[in-house]
């Protein structure tokens, strides 16, 4: 029962995280059929955020509150809604941008919460973020990666892979009943709504370390799969918005595979060495764009994706070991909130070219990310979080998913 109830919402949350990302390579549709500016493409790809963050540190508390199933289920039959509403978005850019808040709220609950429920089927903080990596970064990767080869190839570009998105949801909705609610109701509480879930103590450990590492999971797959692709659309005539699918699938899968390396070298320096590594990614990037080889996206995109893998298992490990067990649904939904922000990068990218285009202010993004990752490998910052994170020694490897 137990492995089925783990495999039930391990599917559940997979197919929540493959619809996230099925308009990211159809944003290149949706500029060319609504007329979009540079401004307006990363907007839409933003405002995903707008609805993420709130949801996040509302829904922990909410669950901690009433309890893991009473909040996420509500959720993921929205999923199922939002993406029969993309079904119109292709003829309105209000309804665009609706459908992205609505597909943030969702993700800000399922993710935040459907990760507290399954750390607390597993029991194991290092298993569970493990197979919470797998599920958020299977999905992330798979689902841009199908919805770009159906969008370039087949008819419908903007109706056919959110179809397969709701028939792959109505198998996750099938399975939630298997899973059993994990918070008893003695063990709930009645905290603020906003509760950032950070335990006393571990605050400055919080700010200075898993901040930056949380910022950074996000910041290089979002950059990968808009900001890169608009440099080098000239390039890719005809092949643009498959291989923007492609960059997409192959930074979030390799964020998947990168975990071995991250137990390999321990989850304290797994978050610097991410860092540096997706600041190497964004370095190559600009050689790419300087010479229009629009192949480079492919190494670019795997050292994005071992940055943005690194960065996510380092901080849910710390987050695992910080949490209160009445507080986990809090904090971890502060991490995702904090990671998140990181999707408000390429906007940001873009207001500061302007019209000089993405190019100078990605460089800039790539030194501050590597002197983020210098502070971070120093023996101040390291002592600072060892003491509240034991399992900084690589875990055992992983089992195989139940």
């Amino acid at each position: 029962m137990h492995r089925r109830a783990v495999a039930a919402l391990w599917t559940a949350v997979f197919v929540v995280a493959f619809g996230t990302n099925v308009p990211t390579p159809l944003l290149l549709v949706y500029r060319d059929l609504l007329g979009l500016s540079s401004d307006a493409l990363t907007g839409a790809f933003g405002v995903y955020a707008a609805g993420l963050v709130p949801a996040l540190l509302l829904a922990g508390p909410a669950s901690d509150r009433f309890g893991r199933r009473r909040v996420v289920v509500p959720f993921v039959v929205l999923s199922v809604v939002t993406s029969l509403l993309f079904l119109g978005a292709s003829g309105s850019v209000l309804l665009l941008f609706v459908c992205r808040f609505l597909q943030g709220a969702v993700s800000g609950v399922v993710f935040s919460v459907g990760t507290a429920w399954l750390g607390e089927l597993v029991g194991d903080p290092a298993r569970a973020a493990r197979l919470t990596t797998a599920a958020l970064g299977g999905g992330w990767a798979i689902g841009p990666l199908v919805s770009g080869l159906l969008a370039q190839w087949l008819p419908l570009p903007t109706v056919l892979p959110y179809l397969v998105h709701v028939a792959l949801m109505l198998v996750g909705l099938a399975l939630l009943p298997r899973v059993p609610e994990t918070l008893a109701p003695a063990d709930r509480r009645r905290g603020p709504w906003i509760n950032l879930g950070v335990p006393p103590g571990t605050r400055t450990a919080f700010v200075l370390v898993v901040l930056p590492v949380a910022i950074g999971v996000f910041t290089f797959p979002s950059t990968a799969v808009t900001v890169l692709p608009l440099l080098l659309t000239p390039s890719m005539p005809q092949i643009a918005v498959a291989i923007t699918g492609l960059v997409a699938g192959v930074t979030l899968l390799t964020g998947v595979f990168a975990q071995p390396l991250g137990r390999r070298i321990g989850y304290v320096a797994a978050g610097p060495t991410g860092l540096a590594v997706g600041a190497a990614g964004f370095g190559l990037s600009l050689l790419g764009v300087s010479t229009g080889a629009w192949p480079l996206l492919v190494p670019v995109a795997l050292l994005l994706g071992v940055g943005y893998g690194l960065c996510l298992a380092a901080g849910l490990t710390m987050v695992g070991e910080l949490a209160s067990p009445t507080a986990r649904g809090a904090l971890t939904g502060t991490f995702y909130a904090c990671a998140y922000l990181g999707f408000g990068v390429p906007l940001l990218l873009s207001l500061a070219g302007g019209s000089a285009g993405f190019a100078r202010p990605l460089g800039v993004l790539a030194v501050v990310v590597a002197g983020c990752a210098a502070l971070l490998a120093l023996p101040a910052a390291r002592r600072l979080v060892r003491p509240a994170v034991p399992a900084a020694s690589p875990p055992a490897a992983s089992p195989p998913l139940a």
